[in-house]
């Protein structure tokens, strides 16, 4: 998702899909969205087109990500050179901001920046629209655990996963799996590992909003000991992992092992909640706490995952904006937020809930106050992708150890050193 290719002479031009507006004969406006959450592809083109019908304005959504060959990041500096720059466009956070802020809008003075608490603010001031708040721990089977006689309020440090991934390991055949966890480390899901996983090593078990590791790492100082707990941690998922889905498997391969309950975990989050519902999968389930340290933690990770930004150059920044509010303000844009594209909203004028169950779980934990931050996109693009992502990669097919795994962490954090 985060992978930046070196020439953007190699790169392909992805598909946008032009939403028509049916017997106009002229459209007076047209705009561009480009976003990073492929599994809201569909339900949002929905959106777009019963919005283009009652606005008269064109829409084109492209959707780039999930395990395509190439990231929004990179699709942006190609449509930057092209000249030919969306009207809306997702960024994740400072980085990215920082990478496009001579184009990003002051979005302050719109309605829906009254009603969320998550916008995406510099200097006091709300450039980001955030799509939706998310969170991820490990999914769980609770039907799975249930028969294994394992609760999953147990679950809460390393001890205690280890021990049930042994026990889960040994009824493989009784339970039907393949494989303990659905975790996938391949070339082009680096952003499972480097975005996702990584942020466990940030986060995990601190208060939210804390950045204490955050800065450190960015400052070339590594904790040994917490570095070493994390390492632990991803040694154990890769080990009970199915090693094709780790190695080699697609968001499709890994989404689908649980879904069709061959695997009792997954390493993903409740925007996977469509993909379940497609598969029919119907069994109970939840989030459990991170097993990445030895003490015990109580909460899952839990942030606005991205936000839209209007293009300041725009020729239509009006109808660009228009878009983004009557998502938020009318009922058409919320049923698509929350029933049809089954996220969690982030403005409190929006009383839907989702029906999903990984992201019903998710409600409970942020009801409780028991989330961690999501810091990861402190660090930059190219440092997860070129960087961080590799090693993950190596660990999982073999070609490193946990300690060679724990050297070149160690290494490209200290590079960050000024």
């Amino acid at each position: 998702m985060k992978k930046l290719l070196a020439a953007l002479v190699a790169l392909v031009a992805i598909a946008g899909v032009t939403v028509s507006i049916a017997g106009c004969s002229a459209v007076p406006a047209k705009i561009t969205l480009a976003q990073n959450k492929p599994e809201i592809d569909t339900a949002l083109k929905a959106y777009a087109a019963d919005w283009s019908k009652a606005n008269k304005v064109e829409v084109t959504i492209k959707s780039v990500g999930g395990s395509s060959n190439i990231d929004l990041g990179t699709q942006l500096k190609a449509d930057f050179a092209a000249g030919d720059m969306p009207d809306i466009f997702a960024i994740d956070g400072i980085q990215s901001y920082d990478q496009w802020k001579d184009i990003i809008a002051d979005l302050s003075d719109s309605k829906w920046a009254a009603d969320t608490s998550v916008a995406f603010k510099v200097d006091g001031k709300v450039y980001g629209f955030p799509v939706s708040v998310e969170g991820w721990g490990l999914a769980y089977n609770a039907d799975l655990l249930a028969k294994a006689g394992i609760d999953p309020a147990t679950l809460d440090n390393y001890a205690a996963y280890k021990a049930a991934f042994e026990k889960l390991n040994g009824m493989k055949k009784q339970l039907g799996i393949d494989s303990v966890v659905s975790m996938a480390a391949g070339p082009d899901m680096g952003w499972v590992t480097a975005d996702h996983d990584f942020n466990a090593l940030l986060s995990n078990g601190l208060a939210y909003g804390d950045k204490s590791v955050t800065n450190a790492l960015l400052g070339g100082t590594v904790d040994a000991q917490r570095l070493s707990q994390y390492a632990d941690w991803v040694e154990l998922m890769f080990k009970y992992a199915d090693k094709k889905v780790l190695t080699t498997g697609n968001y499709d391969s890994q989404v689908g092992a649980f879904a069709n309950q061959k695997a009792v975990f997954l390493h993903q989050g409740n925007w996977v909640d469509p993909n379940l519902a497609q598969a029919n999968a119907t069994f109970k389930m939840g989030f459990a706490p991170y097993g990445s340290l030895q003490s015990a933690t109580d909460g899952i990770f839990v942030a606005a995952p991205s936000y839209y930004v209007v293009n300041s150059k725009s020729k239509n920044i009006k109808a660009a904006k228009k878009f983004l509010e009557d998502m938020v303000a009318t009922d058409r844009g919320q049923t698509y937020m929350v029933k049809d594209a089954g996220m969690i909203p982030a403005y409190n004028n929006v009383k839907l809930s989702p029906t999903g169950a990984l992201s019903q779980s998710v409600q409970t934990w942020v009801s409780a106050g028991k989330i961690y931050s999501w810091n990861q996109y402190d660090f930059t693009n190219d440092f997860r992708s070129k960087t961080l992502a590799p090693i993950y990669n190596q660990f999982a097919n073999g070609s490193i150890d946990k300690a060679k795994f724990i050297s070149l962490m160690t290494a490209a954090f200290e590079s960050l050193k000024q």
